[in-house]
């Protein structure tokens, strides 16, 4: 076991609280838990204490009182749990203390976005892969949204839609039992439909120009400086111990702000390309950037969606004539 860690600057033995969602996806959470991912986490002699959520809302229940002397919280579940941990941590007595805890994704969902990006496609499925992950991954720094309406903050971290996106996630929740082939039906059923979006989008735009983007993605991976940080010590996180920004912020600064014409078939922000296994939605995002990655399509013809198809999971959607990004 020395030699599996020696050299990389590993913590032995994690401290881990689990939470397994029993309903999630195709409701396979509990068996793969148990018949894979738990030998596996006692083998390497983690600390497991394990929760199986009860009802929705549960594990934000957990995250918002959660004791943050573990090394990560470990969900396995699909990204739904995820969303509920984060808000639960949102919600904390100490939330930047909180959001200090990394996050673990053991995948047995439907889409499994967050695995996906942190895993890579070939492997984001792989459950011990993930649990792999769990024991020897290091710290990463990840942006998160922070929406507001009506007052209310809710925080997101892979991505948020409006119109045709929306719909064929939302509305596809009775077809959870498909996996992530419903996200192909519930598109299909959108674009049969084609509805616009009754929104008035305005963005303050950092890039919009798409070869610049590859550019800015390719300096990055290029960046030998971007080494993932080291877990804070005590005295570092005792330094943010105050709440989240503030819920509204200014919006007399005008300077940037451009305001999309047309009417919107769909809007799409992110943060990570993939948001499914068959869907690169934003090939050019980068973790920790600060920025949301935006895309937003105009009301065109049927054609121009159905012509992106084929090439969704290679991202070829962001490289369409019609779809404005920034």
């Amino acid at each position: 076991m020395h030699v599996c860690y020696e050299g990389f600057g590993i913590q032995r033995r994690r401290r881990l609280k689990i939470l397994v969602n029993p309903h999630g996806g195709v409701r396979r959470g509990v068996p793969v838990f148990v018949k894979t991912v738990e030998p596996i986490l006692r083998a390497a002699h983690c600390f497991l204490d394990i929760t199986y959520t009860e009802h929705n809302g549960h594990a934000y229940d957990i995250a918002k009182t959660l004791p943050l002397d573990y090394d990560a919280v470990v969900t396995v579940s699909g990204d739904g749990l995820i969303h509920e941990v984060m808000n639960g941590f949102s919600n904390h007595e100490q939330p930047r203390m909180a959001f200090r805890v990394p996050i673990a994704p053991i995948p047995t969902g439907s889409g499994n976005g967050l695995a996906l990006n942190l895993l890579g496609i070939e492997r984001g499925f792989d459950v011990t892969e993930a649990t792999l992950n769990v024991i020897k991954g290091k710290h990463m720094k990840v942006d998160v949204f922070s929406l507001t309406q009506k007052g209310k903050r809710t925080i997101s971290f892979m991505s948020q839609a409006l119109g045709l996106m929306a719909d064929l996630d939302i509305g596809t929740e009775h077809l959870r039992w498909m996996g992530d082939t419903r996200f192909m039906v519930g598109l299909m059923r959108g674009v049969i439909q084609f509805k616009p979006c009754p929104v008035h989008l305005s963005i303050k735009v950092a890039e919009e120009d798409k070869e610049k983007m590859v550019e800015m993605l390719r300096a990055h991976r290029c960046d030998n400086s971007s080494n993932i940080p080291n877990p804070p010590s005590n005295d570092q996180a005792n330094d943010t111990n105050g709440g989240l920004p503030p819920l509204t912020y200014s919006c007399e600064d005008t300077n940037g702000w451009t305001t999309f014409p047309e009417p919107i078939l769909y809007i799409y922000a992110g943060k990570g390309p993939y948001v499914g296994r068959d869907f690169m939605a934003f090939p050019v995002s980068l973790p920790d950037d600060g920025l949301i990655d935006v895309m937003a399509m105009p009301i065109s013809s049927r054609s121009d969606i159905l012509s992106s198809l084929g090439g969704a999971a290679k991202g070829d959607i962001f490289w369409h004539p019609k779809v404005r990004t920034s």
